[in-house]
Parts: C-alpha cells; sequence; structure tokens
C-alpha cells in the first residue's frame, strides 16, 4: 500500500523550476552565440594577421570558456534563490555574491584551462596559461560583469513572475525600532500584489500554508501566494486555535480539514476540502487532533 500523501502546492514550485531551466537554457543560447562569434573573429584575425593558431586551437580556446561557465551556472541560480536580493535583505546578501563572483571566477579559469589542457594534449600540444595571477585579473575583469548579468537576470525574471502570480505581505510590518501601526500578532488580513495592482485576501480563506525556501506558500481558492516569510514566523502570527502546525512544512486551517488517515509509524494524511491530501507527520498529529477536538494542545514531542 502507497503510503505517500500526494505532493500539494506544487504550483509555484514548478513554476521555480521552470524557470531555472528556461533561465539556464537561455544562457546557453547566449554563451552559444558568442562562442560562435568569438570563433569566427578569432579565425579571421588569425588569417589576417598571420597567427599560427589551427581551426581547433580557436574552437578548443573559445568553447571552452562558455562551457566551464555553464557548468556552474546552476549553481548560481540555486544560490540566486537560496539568498534573495530585496530591498532589506540586499545590504545583507551582497557580500555573498562578492564572494561569490571571486569563487566563480577561480573555477571558471580552473574549468577552461582543464579542458584546454586536455583538449591540446589529445591534439598533441600543449598548453600554457601564462602567468596565473595575470590570467586572474585578465578573466575576473570579465567574469564579474558576466556573474552580475546572471544575478542580476535571474532576480529580475524572478521578480516579474512573482508579479505575475501576486505576492502576498503583511499590511503592517513591525521595523527595528517602531511599533506596527496595528498588530500582526493576528493578522487578519494579508496584502497581495499583482501586476501593480493591490487587493486583500482575509486569513479565514487561508486554507494551508506551504515552507518553500525563503518563501511560505499561502493557499488561497485554489491559488497561492508566496509570502516572504519563514513558516515558523507565519505561524506565530496566526490563530493557533485556528491554524495548527501539521508538518515542519505545513500549516492547516482546522476547518479545511475533512479527515484524517492513520497512516504506519504515527504519521497520518489530511484530506483537505479542496481535494488536496497533505502530509502529517508523528510530532504534530496528536496536538493537531487536541486542537480538533477542541482540547488545549499538548506540547508537540520531537
Amino acid at each position: 500500500m502507497d503510503t505517500t500523501p500526494t505532493a500539494p502546492g506544487q504550483q509555484l514550485d514548478t513554476a521555480q523550476r521552470r524557470r531555472r531551466w528556461l533561465m539556464f537554457l537561455l544562457w546557453v543560447v547566449i554563451f552559444g552565440v558568442a562562442a560562435i562569434g568569438n570563433v569566427l573573429t578569432s579565425r579571421i584575425d588569425a588569417e589576417r594577421y598571420n597567427v599560427p593558431y589551427t581551426t581547433w586551437h580557436i574552437i578548443l580556446n573559445e568553447v571552452s570558456s562558455p562551457v566551464a561557465s555553464l557548468l556552474l551556472l546552476p549553481f548560481l541560480l540555486i544560490a540566486c534563490d537560496r539568498w534573495p536580493l530585496h530591498t532589506d535583505t540586499w545590504r545583507r546578501y551582497l557580500p555573498y555574491y562578492l564572494v561569490g563572483s571571486v569563487v566563480w571566477c577561480v573555477l571558471h579559469i580552473t574549468g577552461m584551462d582543464l579542458l584546454r589542457l586536455a583538449g591540446y594534449s589529445l591534439g598533441g600540444d600543449s598548453y600554457d596559461p601564462g602567468s596565473l595571477r595575470l590570467q586572474f585579473v585578465y578573466e575576473y575583469l570579465k567574469d564579474v560583469r558576466t556573474f552580475f548579468y546572471i544575478v542580476v537576470l535571474c532576480h529580475a525574471v524572478g521578480w516579474f513572475g512573482r508579479q505575475i502570480k501576486g505576492e502576498a505581505s503583511l499590511l503592517a510590518e513591525p521595523d527595528d525600532e517602531a511599533a506596527p501601526v496595528e498588530p500582526v500578532d493576528r493578522p487578519e488580513r494579508f496584502l497581495v500584489r499583482k501586476l501593480g495592482r493591490d487587493f486583500l485576501v482575509a486569513t479565514s480563506d487561508i486554507e494551508w500554508a506551504q515552507a518553500s525556501g525563503n518563501y511560505v506558500n499561502l493557499r488561497v481558492r485554489g491559488r497561492e501566494y508566496p509570502l516572504r516569510s519563514t513558516l515558523a514566523a507565519l505561524e506565530a502570527r496566526l490563530d493557533p486555535a485556528i491554524f495548527v502546525r501539521a508538518h515542519r512544512s505545513y500549516v492547516v486551517q482546522l476547518a479545511q480539514v475533512t479527515s484524517i488517515e492513520p497512516l504506519d509509524a504515527g504519521e497520518a494524511r489530511l484530506h483537505m476540502a479542496d481535494g488536496t491530501v497533505l502530509p502529517c507527520s508523528r510530532r504534530y498529529r496528536e496536538a493537531l487532533r487536541a486542537v480538533a477536538a477542541g482540547a488545549e494542545p499538548a506540547a508537540a514531542r520531537a
């Protein structure tokens, strides 16, 4: 018997994976077109100035660099999702990207030189990268621009995607020094911004919330809106008599739970009113049952 709950809340997760693949394919095209252009111009320059470079030397030299960059690209795209640059986070995360640009350059040079060494060796020739210090300075001046082009474009595409789907936020959030205009420990509504237009979502309409990286996906009437928060921070602001943690990645509204299906090892499935099936871990199962029964919730045990 299959005891795996059906995967819920995949709209935004699937969109994120699709965005990463599209970004990767976009840079494959960009790097590919640049490599072809560089090969053609280098071949023309070699003939014009009588440089003793064969065509395969030129192809290897010009193709090895974008190939090394493309091998590093997936890690940079993941980093952009892990450390998003927003108005309130860019000062904290920008140093990470500055250090990352140096690491990118070092790994890019290493991969590029290894590809050239292997290619020259197979061609019966020797490859000399020259002064490593000069090579790093020369490559970093180019790599730092490529690195931040990718970072900026990745964040721009992510921002535009959130604008299309709609991004949630608290109506009034406290800053570090002043108290909030209105209390947000039990917010009655959330603000959703979509394509420059704002509308309100009642907290009572939230069916469940799912942790997703730096965001929490709020499920509201068949749609999912990302909220820039941790699940623990959101849970602390919701009424514990209405919203209960069911899993390390899920908080559910009790009124939306139609049934609890026990599974092996003390876990359970939660059947929601919208037809979604959510996981309920053993750690939170008894607390959820207690709240559902109107009893005082017991402390969850690890």
